[in-house]
């Protein structure tokens, strides 16, 4: 859309600036008392981390945008990419001011934990001369420290590269010197001390840069990172036809290391002249360079948590959880026949993977199991998913695995087991050129007694072992002959690149999911004010999905949206989204899940998928969402929407301007945590080993009618 006055801006608001709020909402866990204070240290770290790939991925694409010569204007703002940059960058420096001033504040709280981040002149001699071997032994002989001058060019700075920059003088010449602090060094020196008092490694180079231009006086030194472009979209890349794909994103992952630098960051000082020359050398407007009295990289914290003292562990961090199993579903007994009398949900991380991954590891040697198919997108470093994948194809079952290699930040992990399934037997197929397949199925076939079964798992979240520990995700299986019928069908078409399939009750992306969704719409608008929509997700930005959803609203429809981030859509704004309700939840777990409700009571179709509301996913990724047809998954379902709904904690209401405010809690209301529910139930499962679920009555009670009392109140 090229044409402002084309662009209708009254219920949405610009996609970058809706991320940027959320991340403050992350970094407002940082801030809340009631956290424990070591995991608020963590919520900075996540903050800051969430910053960095905002500028690779966003920042980096909107800049390429705005070199096009043939104007763009954002359909959700009006804005044209130069404006959306200015609005951007009008917008981060208040969020670096007040994490610094956070950092701080955390920092001197831990300090009375004796959790001490230190600096050199507060060592005492003993330290001093710790963190001097550590330079001299460990640091010192892996640095390639360099002048920057006629006979040695300007460096490649990697992204996100820690390094030391100085301003130098020799012969009453200017220099710039520049050490890159190698990633191999560890973050960190512990001191021998108790407790946990520590130096940061770019802070001990920084400390003794000085020593490696012994024949330069030395003024004013500070670390500094470049962030670099990283939104390569491989299928626009140059490849033969021939070329292997996995060797195609080899090459790109190298060439992303080199994109243009988006934005340059310095903790300490610089002097002018040193600044300007980074600047200059890097082709960076003064606004993309962001001073920090933070570390420059938080990522450090991660690996100090395992060596705290365990009497500060148990009170700076959030009590020890392991997840368990669902009470519907026994330990004892083999999955399959239990998932072919009844369907499973599994809500990670309340409940643990091990169902799921003790279904793939039975289907590998179930001699009555003919072939296992699986797309998957993101894996843990460690996969024992992988293991019995492998197993299965080692004993002759016919295993098919379409790998996404182009899974941002996760290409090389995704690489290396391709070729460990590859090795093991495993068919393996590359994705869809031009698509990027997100969805998170698994078909399992078997022959019994004559009889071709399908058991079928359908996911909201990756197979990544480790995160299910930490997202919170819907994991259904089903032996349903209809939803397996359409698996088998979905997989055939993966295999042979149609796009186009038609099944009888899955919904796939980019053919049938958004006209899908959009038909479940109209049936609620032409309910009028019985209608009703409540949908979970991510994001959403996709502007056919919003319109449809205001012209819900318009109806009279009442919508309930609990969305985790990018919100484009305004609601509240009256006679356009009035009857539309958003609110997001930021918490100890990250949400995760996309369920898609439409309509109330024994009628409502639900869905759950791996699809978010953005034209990414409905477009450009192929998606899968899957109906929810057990009665029993369906009150499981509707229990847990019925406890996010009533989050009056971490929750926040997204206002008409696109703001998020705690929500009111009338006088006498008691305070609910949706995830400390989840937790308790959790725990009240694995202690009585019986399911903690609302009574087996008709879903149009309980859940629907406190939501419509809920939403009558506005």
């Amino acid at each position: 859309m090229s044409r402002r006055d084309e662009v209708d801006t009254r219920y949405t608001q610009e996609r970058e600036l809706s991320w940027l709020k959320f991340n403050e909402r992350v970094m407002e866990e940082a801030w809340d008392e009631t956290v424990p204070l070591f995991e608020r240290l963590k919520f900075a770290a996540i903050f800051t981390s969430n910053l960095d790939e905002f500028f690779m991925i966003r920042v980096g694409s909107i800049g390429d945008m705005a070199l096009i010569k043939e104007p763009h204007v954002d359909n959700k703002s009006g804005l044209t990419p130069a404006q959306q940059l200015a609005a951007v960058f009008q917008a981060v420096p208040p969020l670096y001011r007040r994490r610094d001033k956070l950092f701080l504040a955390l920092e001197k709280r831990l300090r009375a934990c004796n959790v001490c981040n230190l600096e050199w002149s507060e060592l005492d001699g003993r330290e001093r001369r710790q963190v001097e071997r550590f330079f001299r032994d460990s640091v010192s002989p892996i640095l390639s420290p360099l002048v920057v001058d006629a006979h040695h060019p300007f460096p490649h700075l990697p992204t996100k590269q820690l390094n030391v920059a100085l301003s130098l003088k020799r012969d009453g010449k200017e220099y710039l010197g520049l050490v890159p602090i190698p990633r191999s060094l560890p973050p960190f020196l512990q001191l021998e001390e108790r407790g946990l008092r520590y130096v940061l490694t770019e802070q001990v180079v920084l400390t003794f840069a000085h020593e490696l231009f012994d024949s330069y006086s030395v003024g004013a030194r500070a670390v500094v990172s470049v962030t670099r472009n990283a939104d390569i979209s491989p299928e626009d890349e140059d490849s033969e036809a021939e070329d292997d794909f996995r060797q195609h994103m080899k090459r790109v992952l190298k060439k992303r290391a080199r994109l243009a630098p988006v934005r340059l960051e310095y903790q300490g000082e610089l002097a002018p002249g040193t600044l300007l020359c980074l600047r200059q050398r890097l082709g960076l407007d003064e606004e993309r360079v962001f001073h920090s009295k933070a570390p420059l990289s938080l990522d450090y914290v991660y690996a100090l948590e395992p060596k705290l003292p365990p009497e500060s562990r148990a009170a700076l961090t959030y009590p020890p959880f392991t997840p368990g199993w669902p009470a519907g579903l026994s330990q004892t007994e083999p999955m399959i026949p239990q998932i072919l009398r009844r369907d499973a949900l599994l809500f990670y991380p309340y409940h643990s993977m091990e169902p799921f991954l003790r279904l793939v590891r039975e289907a590998a040697s179930d001699p009555d199991v003919l072939s296992i198919k699986i797309t998957i997108y993101r894996l843990a470093s460690k996969a024992k998913l992988v293991e019995y994948l492998a197993a299965a194809a080692e004993n002759g079952k016919d295993v098919t695995v379409l790998m996404e290699l182009r899974a941002r930040f996760d290409e090389q992990n995704n690489i290396q087991w391709a070729e460990r399934l590859e090795e093991a037997g495993c068919t393996l197929i590359y994705g869809i050129e031009g698509y990027k397949v997100h969805s998170k199925i698994c078909l399992i076939t078997r022959r019994d007694r004559g009889r071709v079964q399908c058991i079928t798992q359908i996911g909201t979240g990756n197979y990544n072992e480790k995160t299910a520990k930490l997202y919170t995700d819907f994991c259904l299986m089903t032996a349903s002959p209809a939803i397996g019928s359409d698996a088998a069908a979905f997989f055939q078409d993966l295999s042979t690149g149609n796009l186009e399939g038609e099944y009888r009750l899955l919904l796939a992306a980019p053919h049938s999911l958004r006209p899908t969704l959009l038909s479940l719409m109209d049936g609620e608008i032409a309910k009028g004010s019985k209608g009703f929509l409540f949908l979970k997700m991510n994001s959403i930005t996709d502007r056919v999905l919003i319109d449809k959803l205001a012209q819900a609203s318009q109806a009279g429809v009442r919508v309930l949206m609990n969305v985790r981030g990018i919100c484009c859509l305004r609601p509240g704004v009256p006679g356009l989204t009035d009857h539309i309700r958003v609110f997001s939840i930021v918490g100890r777990f990250l949400e995760h899940p996309r369920v898609f409700v439409f309509g109330t009571g024994e009628d409502a179709r639900m869905y759950i998928g791996s699809a978010d509301f953005m034209t990414r996913n409905t477009q450009r990724r192929v998606e899968i969402a899957c109906p929810i047809l057990d009665p029993g998954v369906r009150r499981e379902l509707a229990h847990d929407i019925e406890v996010l709904c009533r989050d009056n904690t971490k929750a926040r209401l997204i206002g008409s301007d696109g703001s998020l405010s705690p929500i009111p809690r009338p006088e006498g209301e008691a305070p609910v945590d949706a995830q400390a529910v989840f937790l308790q139930e959790a725990l009240q499962e694995q202690a009585e080993t019986s399911t903690v679920l609302p009574p087996a009555t008709s879903e149009s009670d309980g859940f629907f009618t406190w939501l419509k009392k809920r939403l009558g109140r506005g």
